[in-house]
């Protein structure tokens, strides 16, 4: 396991063949991460969309996408911890639980980290954080 942690916005456009799902097929070429509550936000963003969660997960089993390229990480007591502590340093980009829980993931791996969140790259925590869409040019 070599790629990157996965925030929910990156994958779900890996799942919808949007912008940047490229970037996030090379990351699970290379062996990426996502934490339970990031997997729990794509599971439930796609159950809005009226797709079973169970159904998802085993489709995504059967094309060699969860397990061997993609591993959920579950949430324990010391990464809870972590997750707190990036409260106060994140509050004022307003960072959901799940985003605070993508970071947390990638600080105790000891890896990257993939969104299609612009708001982290306003964030100082000494990781790498990449976009997966390239910033559009402003127009004169």
């Amino acid at each position: 396991m070599n790629g990157p942690v996965l925030d929910a916005s990156a994958l779900l456009a890996f799942l919808h063949d949007e912008p940047g799902a490229d970037l996030v097929g090379e990351a699970l070429v290379a062996g990426a991460s996502i934490s339970a509550v990031n997997w729990a936000e794509v599971l439930s963003k796609l159950a809005d969309r009226g797709q079973e969660p169970e159904t998802v997960a085993q489709d995504l089993e059967n094309q060699g996408i969860l397990g061997p390229a993609l591993i959920v990480h579950e949430v324990d007591e010391i990464l809870a911890c972590r997750i707190a502590e990036l409260r106060p340093q994140t509050r004022a980009l307003g960072l959901s639980l799940g985003d605070r829980a993508c970071l947390a993931l990638a600080g105790r791996l000891g890896l990257g980290v993939l969104t299609a969140d612009r708001d982290w790259m306003d964030l100082d925590l000494g990781l790498d954080i990449r976009l997966i869409r390239h910033q559009q040019p402003t127009p004169p």
